[in-house]
């Protein structure tokens, strides 16, 4: 058994004591490189499966637990390639850039064309598992050729630079790569860095493991999968607006992803009410210029209808919708709207037709736009900002992962401390017929931060299409039904609701459902 500390080359040469150092650092900086590019294919998979498919949590634990299994599996295969790490290394880090790089786009295309992904999702999660899981046994074999260290040693550099790798991946993926360049680029970039730094690795510093002719197809193997990863990226573009087009129909006008989401504005350039404007944000339909006015009525329209509104919260609603029906009402002294989106205000405020549609809302002089979250912002800010004598609540559906805490106790709480003696809180709460047991949990959740309840609903055409989760093909002859809560802290609102408006008092489940919280959320997609 030949020890690490007189290691030779598979030659028979022992590498020069000035050299064997260098080569290690080498190793271990490859080592570094490969675990980055590995944790962003993870991050990747995780941050577009939530937003094609939804709910977060899921996405994450399926791209994750399938992933880590998957590695597993690549370190049990692994052990048949020991004897030829270099090259086995090498093909495995083509294969990883190839796969990696491109499962993004593939994954994107799926969604679009076929209408679906979890398969894909996890095809690809058990793919790049496999290969990843891999990597470490051949590193391990490489870097005991080249180092004077004894193996405890050399296992515990090898698992720190590949640590640290993770750590700055997992940090160069929502800070660098996601709003520099986008899902798909990112990808495409990280494959490649990944293809140079494993090809150079064994073509430079183990070419001597290598035949002439294992050199030449490692060789042209990288060169292929670089060669396929720049044309890709170089259809990038045309590739989104061709999937864009499948996904939202030929009218996009507006595609940005800005720090939060994706927003798509779709429609002609001139709006108004019953224009044909559609506003996406993250793949679901947030605003259609058909039947909005139906929603904002019903959600703005009770609680500004039931006492004094002189001060007026609005919570999400950078559309500018709210805030436009707010306005309507005389009396109305100062209107502040809290949205986490600035790039959604922006819109809003500049695009003609969006514009058009909220009434211009933003050039009144009472409405007063923050960009914060909504939370935070009630927990600091809007302490000494209030009170208010009606919040609006115009957040997305409580099924999506990240609006939970925005439909938690915790939240209603801090929402009704800002309230005036008299005044009145009007959530949003999902559609009731099709999600029936999460709109009485966000009822049940109002209740429980210690306000009187008046539970409601409206219903209308929804006259565009969903997608992203709920992505249908055509949902024109369906009845689209929003659910709302309407709340007090000292009663339920005494004005009676409008005509078109049906009260739900009666419908509550006779079981008390529990309330959602921060530590214990109870809403699903």
């Amino acid at each position: 058994m030949i020890e690490p500390s007189v290691s030779v080359l598979p030659c028979g040469i022992p590498p020069p004591a000035p050299r064997r150092s260098t080569a290690r650092f080498i190793v271990l900086g490859i080592v570094f490189i490969c675990a980055a590019c590995g944790l962003v294919y993870e991050l990747e998979l995780v941050a577009l499966a939530s937003y094609l498919i939804g709910d977060s949590v899921t996405q994450a634990s399926v791209v994750l637990s399938v992933m880590v299994f998957a590695m597993g599996i690549g370190s049990l295969l692994a052990k048949r390639l020991r004897l030829h790490a270099a090259v086995g290394f090498g093909l495995i880090e083509a294969a990883l850039a190839l796969v990696g790089g491109c499962s993004a786009m593939v994954l994107y295309a799926t969604f679009a064309w076929l209408g679906g992904a979890r398969y894909a999702l996890v095809a690809f999660s058990l793919a790049i598992g496999v290969l990843i899981g891999a990597e470490i046994p051949l590193l391990m074999t490489l870097i005991q050729r080249v180092s004077r260290q004894d193996p405890g040693g050399t296992v515990a550099d090898l698992f720190a630079a590949d640590y640290v790798g993770a750590l700055v991946g997992g940090l160069a993926f929502p800070f660098l790569l996601l709003p520099l360049l986008g899902q798909l680029t990112g990808a495409l970039l990280t494959g490649a860095v990944n293809a140079v730094a494993g090809g150079a690795l064994v073509l430079w510093l183990f070419r001597r493991d290598l035949t002439p002719r294992a050199r030449w197809w490692l060789f042209a193997a990288n060169v292929l999968v670089l060669a396929v990863l720049a044309t890709t990226t170089a259809l990038v573009g045309a590739f989104e607006q061709a999937a864009r087009r499948a996904v939202y129909g030929g009218q996009v006008r507006v595609a940005v992803q800005t720090g939060v989401q994706e927003i798509v504005l779709t429609g002609s350039r001139t709006g108004g009410p019953g224009g044909s404007l559609d506003l996406f944000l993250d793949g679901r339909l947030r605003v259609s210029g058909r039947d909005e006015h139906r929603y904002h009525s019903a959600l703005v329209g009770p609680a500004m209808g039931s006492g004094p509104h002189g001060r007026v919260l609005i919570l999400g609603g950078g559309d500018g919708l709210a805030a436009r029906e707010a306005l309507r009402y005389p009396g109305v002294r100062s209107v502040t709207l809290v949205e986490l989106d600035a790039g959604v205000v922006d819109l809003a405020r500049n695009d003609p037709a969006l514009s058009a549609l909220n009434g211009h809302a933003y050039d009144d002089r009472r409405v007063r736009p923050v960009v914060a979250d909504a939370f935070g912002w009630l927990r600091g800010p809007g302490r000494s900002t209030g009170p208010f004598d009606v919040v609006v609540s115009d957040l997305p559906d409580p099924g999506i992962t990240p609006s939970t805490k925005l439909y938690s106790e915790e939240f209603f709480g801090l929402a009704a401390r800002v309230l005036a003696p008299g005044g009145r809180i009007v959530v949003h709460a999902g559609p009731v017929a099709t999600r029936e047991h999460t709109y009485w949990t966000v009822e049940s959740t109002v209740r429980a931060a210690g306000l009187w309840t008046v539970p409601y609903r409206a219903t209308g055409r929804l006259t565009g299409f969903t997608a992203g989760p709920d992505r249908a093909s055509d949902a024109t002859k369906a009845p689209h039904d929003w659910g709302f809560v309407l709340a007090s802290p000292t009663g339920p609102p005494g004005a009676p609701l409008a005509p078109e408006l049906e009260p739900l008092a009666d419908a509550r489940p006779q079981a008390e459902l529990p309330p959602s919280t921060l530590v214990h959320p109870r809403y699903t997609g």
